[in-house]
Order: structure tokens, then sequence, then C-alpha cells
């Protein structure tokens, strides 16, 4: 009876866990795609900004570079200003953080964009710039953290549920393992997911940098910058907090000739 009592307490958690996922839905109005989200962008905006004094702190906090600081700034505002980012209900900020030897860059859910000295100081043009803050900036309006925090309130109901229809308490290791290979299962899925919204930043950074002025091969530039770097010796962490979806400049190559079929304008800057 109490078997059955725990294997019935399991299905009710598990299809709260199911309904509070299919069913919290949002149109994104920037990708068109319809997500799962339990998160509005006001929480976004709000778990951001909690979030990031402590972001900043393990990257050492704000850069005292107030002149790079200030270029950073303006060409994140820019990317805002002339796209469809601008029209989100996202309050974006951008951060140059002081560390100069982690070569990294990554976005809060809300519109809170780093980027660290270590990696400002790899890059050689304004426009490969643009093409970091424009990837950060598509995670943002791409909602990739609301989703991710949805999918990790799915697996964590789900194994939950697991663990308590499981649970034998004769055997109270038993639980243990389940949870454990549960884990193991989320993580996978987490990176496939990880590297599709890889791919989707990429994308809108393609759409992006260019209605702001830049030229969208810069970011080609920047991932060989990032490959070489890898090269000699430990991988850089922008590689490790983005995983690499297979061969990425390829990607890149094929979304920039597929928005440019007949080449990338002239005039923009490179």
């Amino acid at each position: 009876m109490r078997l059955n009592l725990r294997f019935i307490i399991g299905l009710i958690v598990a299809a709260v866990s199911l309904f509070g996922y299919y069913f919290n839905t949002s149109k994104n109005e920037v990708t068109g795609e319809t997500q799962h989200v339990n998160l509005s962008a006001d929480q976004e905006i709000a778990l951001g900004v909690q979030a990031a004094p402590e972001m900043e702190a393990q990257y050492g906090g704000e850069s005292p570079d107030s002149r790079a600081t200030a270029a950073v700034q303006q060409v994140g505002q820019k990317i805002i200003g002339s796209t469809k980012a601008g029209q989100t209900p996202y309050k974006f900020q951008f951060h140059l953080l002081a560390d100069d030897q982690t070569i990294n860059a990554f976005a809060l859910p809300g519109g809170q964009v780093f980027i660290t000295q270590g990696l400002l100081k790899n890059l050689t043009s304004e426009a490969q710039l643009a093409g970091v803050l424009a990837h950060e900036v598509g995670h943002v309006v791409a909602r990739h953290s609301a989703a991710q925090v949805a999918k990790s309130n799915l697996t964590q109901g789900l194994a939950g549920a697991a663990a308590i229809a499981s649970y034998d308490p004769n055997n109270p290791g038993s639980s243990v393992a389940k949870a454990a290979i549960a884990a193991a299962i989320a993580k996978v899925i987490g990176l496939r997911f990880s590297r599709n919204d890889e791919l989707e930043a990429d994308k809108l950074a393609v759409d992006f940098t260019p209605k702001a002025g830049y030229d969208p091969r810069a970011m080609i530039q920047v991932m060989k910058m990032l490959e070489q770097q890898g090269g000699r010796g430990s991988t850089p962490e922008f590689l490790s907090t983005h995983p690499d979806p297979g061969n990425r400049i390829g990607e890149l190559q094929k979304e920039i000739a597929a928005e440019y079929p007949q080449g990338v304008p002239a005039g923009l800057k490179e």
C-alpha cells in the first residue's frame, strides 16, 4: 500500500512538473519562436541585476580603464539602438571586467552583458568587439537563460518524482543511484540545447552587426583567434562557457552567405 502511495505521489509530482513546463509558453518577438519559459521579462531583469555583482567579483570587478569601458558601452549601445534588441523590455548594460588573463564574455538574463579585459585585448577591431557583444545580446533577446531555468525546473521535478516513486526503505541507496542517472541525462540534454543556443546567438549576431554598421565577418576572425589561443595552451574560458556546435566558423560562413547571397554590403566597419 505504501509503495502504491509513493508511486501515486511520484506521478502527481511528475505531472505537475510536465504541465508547468509545457503550458508555460511565450512567443519570442525577436526570434518568432514559441518557448517554454516561466519567468517574465521583469523577473529576468531582476535576476540579472541581482546576479551581476557576484559575477563581476569572479572576474576582479569592473575594469578601472574608463576609456576602454566607454568604448565597450558605446559599441554595445550602438547595437541596441539599431536592432530589434532595443525594442525589447530588457535593460541592457555593458560591463568591462578587470580580469586581463581570462578570455571570456557572457550575458545574464535581462540584459547584463560582460566582457573581460583579457578578451578585449585580443580583439583587433571595433567590428570584432561588436560581434562578441552582439552574440551576447542574442542570448538575452532569445531568452536562453529563461528557457534553461524552465528546463532545469522540469528535470529537477522529474528527478524528484522518480526518487519518490522508486524509493525503497529497505535499500535507501537505490534512489541516490537513480537521481544520479537523472542528473547525468539532464546534463546531456542541457549541453545539446546549449549548442543550439550558440548557433542561434551567432545567427542573431549576423543579423545585428550589419544593422549597427559592422561587418559580420569580423566574428569569424574572433573564432579564429579563440582557436589559436586554445592551440597555445589552456582553452579560453569563452570556449568552455560557449560550447562549440561543431565547425562554428563554417556555420558562421553559411549564415552570412544566406543573409547576403550577393555579398556583404560595402562600407561596413571591418
